[in-house]
């Protein structure tokens, strides 16, 4: 095998992450019909959040507060509330990727497996129980833990502090997001893996080991074929 370890990204990597549909579940328990236009205008707002906490101009708690401002004055319910009802919500409709339960159990047991996420704890196991996944990853390292998110180094050394014993050129970072993933496993010193399903180009100046555009791909880069 060519790698030890392989640190992977959870959503829109592993799980599917549609919150449009969690947000339309939830809010319906509030006599809310969330539309396509405001999702649009959640997004407009949500999506900087996240911008600014890779940079880590603000914390994990900023953007759940401040992403459901508008819902809570909707609603007379808090911000914190609403975000772990769609965490809760977003547990049972997140459903493991195409070709990723394949490329699990391809590796499992050849190599060590964990993620590293910058979404929510509120979330995380939960969808590792309902999809029933657990079983595959020894760490399972959540961003809103540390206080610091991907790119950050913290992230990474957090992560290693948990290894075994480990060589970090045999380990592999492999995440769908060039600004976190990528350039967060670049800075840490070890290989990376961009999954590009869309075939999009990379316009910027993070370069990754590999670039894949199926997660099947994957199996072959690791076992070093």
């Amino acid at each position: 095998m060519k790698y030890q370890w392989v640190l992977f990204d959870a959503d829109e990597t592993l799980f599917s992450f549609n919150s449009y549909l969690g947000l339309k579940a939830m809010l319906a328990r509030y006599q809310i019909d969330f539309t396509e236009q405001d999702y649009q205008e959640f997004q407009a707002i949500n999506k900087p959040l996240w911008v600014a906490y890779q940079n880590n101009e603000i914390t994990a708690q900023d953007i759940q507060i401040r992403r459901f401002a508008k819902l809570s004055a909707q609603t007379g319910v808090e911000p914190l509330q609403l975000n772990q009802e769609l965490m809760a919500e977003m547990a049972l409709v997140s459903k493991p990727l195409e070709g990723v339960i394949d490329m699990l159990n391809a590796l499992y047991g050849k190599v060590k497996m964990g993620i590293i996420t910058n979404g929510f704890t509120e979330l995380q196991q939960k969808r590792l129980e309902n999809t029933k996944t657990s079983h595959f990853f020894e760490i399972v390292v959540i961003s809103e833990q540390i206080g610091a998110a991907k790119p950050d180094r913290q992230v990474f050394d957090y992560a290693f502090a948990l290894m075994d014993e480990f060589d970090r050129t045999k380990v592999l970072m492999v995440g769908d997001t060039l600004a976190s993933d990528v350039l967060g496993g670049n800075n840490a010193g070890i290989d990376t893996c961009w999954i590009n399903t869309s075939k999009q180009e990379n316009n910027t100046a993070i370069k990754p080991t590999y670039e894949i555009h199926t997660i099947k791909q994957l199996i072959e880069i690791v076992e070093g074929r």
